[in-house]
């Protein structure tokens, strides 16, 4: 909120990003033990997402076993993880704290490129996570031939560069002309206009939803109804895809119920800024889905437990560790 003109004398509590700045906006001034306890909250938080996405990354990429189109996928939604870990957290957490940007008007817009575009690509992953578990599900013998390793980075880098167009596209203006968006100097803000929030709802939530929510309905069904009539025949391929659709699965409601609240709260807003407290939790929320993911894996995964061992333990690094047969450990 701008404050141009105001001094010290009209009211002792207010401060300024840039004193010597008469354009400068205003600031509150919050208790330091607040400002304590949220820094390091989100010191804490960005730490152990980057880490427990390197610990995927590193796991699937250098295990040969772990080679396979569903965890390239895997990969590629773990490197979304990874830089909301190592950017988005962190500086959205500051956004939640402090109400000055100083980072400069060129940074905002590259962060807010970064923000959307990250997270729109972890979207697609879980669409696209979506219709490899569909496929692997309902055409169990007929997966190798359809889902390959070069088909599935096809698809990722297909997925990446529709995200950076769609959202260059839905911040034209926005990133080229940042100073038409801010009223003051130490802001960094969006307003999105109510025809943006539509178009941004239908592309990254009403679509994703039409596609995600049947596709994994009818993986549950058939999962179900192979368990039944496959309990009296041993056959592990079709109990890991089941095993896999399900861990997914769980990947997939948990990310759809971070992000829903954003656009069900900008929906009932119609016109809202993204400096604002509600939609700065909301923006938080998002990104916190980037560490959750890894604990999915650990609790259903066998391999990404013994691979984070043999990682921790440093032991990744005997000749021939990559060859390891961590399926049947």
């Amino acid at each position: 909120m701008s404050n141009w003109g105001m001094t010290n004398t009209d009211d002792q509590s207010i401060q300024y990003c840039f004193p010597n700045n008469n354009l400068s906006c205003s600031r509150s001034i919050r208790p330091e033990v607040e400002y304590i306890i949220v820094y390091i909250f989100v010191a804490v938080t960005s730490v152990f997402t980057v880490f427990l996405n390197l610990l995927v990354i590193i796991s699937i990429t250098h295990f040969k076993q772990l080679h396979t189109p569903t965890n390239v996928l895997i990969v590629s939604l773990a490197v979304a993880d990874l830089i909301s870990g190592l950017i988005l957290l962190p500086v959205q957490g500051m956004k939640l704290i402090e109400p000055c940007w100083y980072f400069g008007e060129i940074f905002c817009s590259i962060f807010l490129l970064i923000l959307y575009v990250v997270v729109t690509a972890a979207l697609g992953n879980m669409i696209i996570i979506s219709v490899d578990r569909y496929i692997a599900v309902n055409y169990p013998l007929r997966y190798p031939m359809k889902v390959s390793n070069n088909r599935a980075i096809v698809s990722i880098v297909i997925n990446w560069l529709f995200s950076f167009i769609y959202i260059v596209y839905l911040l034209y203006e926005i990133i080229l002309y940042p100073e038409k968006n801010h009223t003051c100097i130490g802001e960094c803000i969006i307003s999105f206009n109510l025809d943006n929030i539509i178009l941004d709802s239908l592309v990254c939530l009403v679509i994703p939803c039409c596609i995600i929510i049947p596709l994994n309905v009818k993986i549950c069904f058939v999962a179900n109804y192979q368990a039944k009539h496959f309990n009296s025949v041993t056959d592990k391929k079709i109990k890991s895809e089941q095993k896999a659709a399900r861990t997914l699965g769980i990947v997939v409601l948990v990310y759809l119920l971070c992000w829903m609240p954003y656009y069900l709260t900008s929906l009932s807003v119609g016109y809202i800024e993204n400096d604002s407290l509600m939609i700065n939790v909301m923006d938080w929320i998002v990104c916190m889905n980037s560490c959750m993911n890894p604990l999915i894996y650990a609790m259903f995964y066998r391999w990404f437990r013994l691979s984070a061992k043999y990682i921790l333990t440093l032991k990744i690094f005997e000749p021939s560790s990559a060859h390891i047969n961590i399926m049947q450990m």
